[in-house]
């Protein structure tokens, strides 16, 4: 099998007011790496990518008219959303199992899965965001991510969480509000994770240039299918367009 390029450019030619971000859109693992040891059932799960966040992504993007780069390889290889000196940038042990083709990595295979896949997508929306801000635009950044139902045998009763840092909380504050008046939801505010991770996507793109974002988690069963994914992307559009409107100061 052919590789594929590194990152996915959606609607480019889109307005960047908005800019999505999709970190862990894909579980493809080149076919040199083996399936990184594991059975390809593992491959399906969260622990290689997040589940619909894909889809929910090209959905949103589409009704905005807004440009979106989406990773095209599993979290397992490398996950895009750490800094590039976190340990965790290439897992060696993810939900309870080992990874055998990153436990065995050293810091020259590393080195290359950086070069190869890292950069290239952290370069591209990098790239989006200055010729924005070139134009005079201070664009709005969403990343969308999927999170499982439960986690250790507790169930997670959000449908969307918000995540956040107390750095710069302007739209997740807005959202959060326009999210909680929809009386069928249950929200989680900086659930099922906290947004302060140093040196991930958001910090790297949005909190370091001081603009506006937000990091939107959906829960799995969801968004598993496309219709649930096509659905939830389609509502999030116009209560993502209220709360930037409705934003106040950082």
């Amino acid at each position: 099998m052919p590789s594929i390029p590194p990152f996915e450019s959606f609607n480019p030619q889109g307005d960047p007011a908005v800019i999505l971000v999709c970190d862990h859109a894909s579980n493809f693992i080149p076919p040199e790496y083996a399936g990184l040891g594991l059975p390809a059932a593992r491959l399906g799960t969260h622990i290689a990518w997040d589940i619909g966040a894909a889809a929910v992504t090209r959905t949103m993007a589409a009704a905005l008219g807004a440009p979106a780069i989406l990773g095209t390889h599993s979290r397992l290889l490398i996950d895009l959303n750490r800094g590039e000196d976190d340990p965790t940038l290439v897992m060696k042990l993810s939900d309870g199992a080992i990874i055998p083709g990153n436990a065995t990595a050293d810091e020259a295979g590393i080195r290359h899965r950086v070069t190869r896949y890292y950069h290239p997508y952290h370069d591209a929306i990098a790239s989006l965001i200055a010729g924005a801000r070139g134009r005079g635009i201070a664009p709005v950044i969403v990343s969308i991510h999927s999170f499982t139902p439960e986690w250790k045998g507790k169930p997670r009763p959000w449908h969307v969480g918000v995540l956040w840092s107390r750095r710069d909380a302007r739209l997740s504050r807005a959202l959060l509000e326009v999210l909680r008046a929809e009386t069928d939801l249950c929200v989680g505010d900086n659930q099922p994770y906290s947004g302060e991770l140093q040196g991930d996507c958001m910090d790297r793109h949005a909190l370091a240039l001081g603009l506006p974002h937000v990091l939107i988690e959906l829960r799995q069963d969801l968004i598993g299918d496309d219709a649930g994914a096509r659905s939830w992307g389609t509502r999030l559009v116009p209560l993502l367009r209220k709360a930037i409107a409705g934003m106040k100061g950082p």
